[in-house]
This record gives structure tokens, C-alpha cells and sequence, in this order.
């Protein structure tokens, strides 16, 4: 079984240089790869960017680089073409059975929860993906409100029977966390049915119920992410 780790991330960002900046003095994207390495499942390791010093740094880690178009480096370009634009470049060397796209802006991930999500995907042949999400019932969907043309609010959602007002009263609402997706190769990545709005995931999408992780947009972020590894007990990369 061919287990592929695809690191994606883009050079231009709110927070300039977010993918490689410190954490507890080690670039930022090396400890999603440090997490990746500590996985029993993963065989190899690629990474897909239009920057320089995100190649490069991932390169520290043993991540092959895929160099990114330029029309999938803008900030209005699809994670989702990204992932299937290095995936016909992984598959000159072999159809990967699995991909685990990792997002570079994420440090708080480890070996153990890609493995739980590999070994729910194996568990799970008619499922397309396995993702870590998590419930976020004060922003649950059902309360969502939808600016209308003359500035007043009306629901987002339109429901038969009407909304509660307690949270405990609504079905779950799940969020993904956008640190990694376990993609079922090919059949996933390209399938025409795949699920908006990342349809790379394909039709039948498992959670992995987590309590959320944290995406990095800015400096108090990394501090949280440095935090939460201290919590975590997560050692220092190797490859630092």
C-alpha cells in the first residue's frame, strides 16, 4: 500500500511567511512533517508550492517539491486543483492508495491522529475520505443569518418547524479543521460527485471528531500552536 503525504501551501499570505515561521524555534510547517514521519503508515513524502523557501524547507524533511502554477498560486485558487495538480505529477512514480494532504500553516496534528483516520478509511471501503472536524454548536448553521439586500438579517437557512433556541436541541453540526484530510487516492481526488466546496474529498466523507485544531492566520497563532505542542508533550523534529 502506497501512503502519500502532500503538503500544500502558498507563498502569499496575510501573515507574510506564516508556513515557515518559528515555533519554539523550528519553522512552522516542519512540525505537521515531523507528525507525518511518526505515522506507521506513510511511505512518501511530497510537498506542492509556488514558494522557494517552502520547498526548501520542507525539502529539510525529505518532502519532494512540486512546483505550483502560477494559476494555482493566487489567493483565489482551489485547494482542491492544487491537490489534484501533484497528484498526476506523484502518479509518474506509482497511484498512491492514499493521500494525506496536510496543511502547512498547521503544527498541532500528530502521528497517532493520522493513523486513527487511515486505519477509519481502511475500516470504511465505501468511504471516499476520512477528516478531522469538530463541533462548533454557538456557530451551528441553523443559526446562521443571511444579509439581505436592505440590511436587515433573515435566516441563512431555511427550516420546516422552526429553530430551537438551545444549542443541545439541534443536530450536530460538524466543521472541518483544515490541518489534514485522508483522501482514498484517485477514486477521491477525482471523483465527479466529490462534496463541495472540496470536492477532492470525494462523496462519502467520515469525521475524525476532534476538539478543533489551529490553522495559522497570525502571530498570537503561533504562539497558541506552541502552546499546544508544550500541552501535547510533541517532540522536537528531528529533521529541526
Amino acid at each position: 500500500m502506497r501512503v502519500v503525504a502532500l503538503m500544500i501551501g502558498r507563498g502569499g499570505s496575510s501573515l507574510k511567511d506564516k508556513n515557515i515561521l518559528p515555533v519554539k524555534g523550528v519553522p512552522l510547517l516542519l512540525w505537521a512533517a515531523a507528525a507525518a514521519h511518526a505515522s506507521r503508515y506513510v511511505t512518501d513524502y511530497y510537498v506542492s508550492s509556488d514558494d522557494d523557501r517552502i520547498l526548501e524547507t520542507a525539502a529539510r524533511a525529505g518532502y519532494r517539491p512540486i512546483r505550483r502554477p502560477e494559476y494555482l498560486s493566487s489567493a483565489t485558487a482551489q485547494s482542491c486543483d492544487a491537490v489534484r495538480h501533484a497528484v498526476e505529477i506523484i502518479e509518474q512514480g506509482g497511484a498512491p492508495d492514499i493521500v494525506v494532504v496536510q496543511h502547512a500553516n498547521v503544527g498541532t496534528i500528530t502521528g497517532e491522529q493520522i493513523d486513527t483516520c487511515i486505519d477509519l478509511l481502511l475500516a470504511n471501503p465505501h468511504a471516499s475520505s476520512v477528516v478531522p472536524a469538530h463541533d462548533k454548536a454557538e456557530y451551528h448553521p441553523m443559526r446562521a443569518k443571511r444579509v439581505a439586500p436592505d440590511g436587515t438579517l433573515t435566516p441563512f437557512v431555511l427550516t420546516i418547524g422552526g429553530v430551537s433556541a438551545n444549542r443541545q436541541d439541534l443536530p450536530k453540526a460538524l466543521f472541518f479543521d483544515h490541518s489534514f484530510w485522508v483522501l482514498r487516492g484517485r477514486s477521491a481526488i477525482f471523483a465527479p460527485d466529490g462534496q463541495l466546496p472540496w470536492n477532492c474529498m470525494g462523496p462519502v466523507i467520515l469525521p475524525f471528531e476532534t476538539e478543533g485544531c489551529l490553522d495559522v492566520h497570525s502571530v498570537e497563532d503561533l504562539e497558541t500552536t506552541a502552546e499546544w505542542i508544550d500541552a501535547h508533550g510533541v517532540a522536537t523534529p528531528a529533521f529541526a
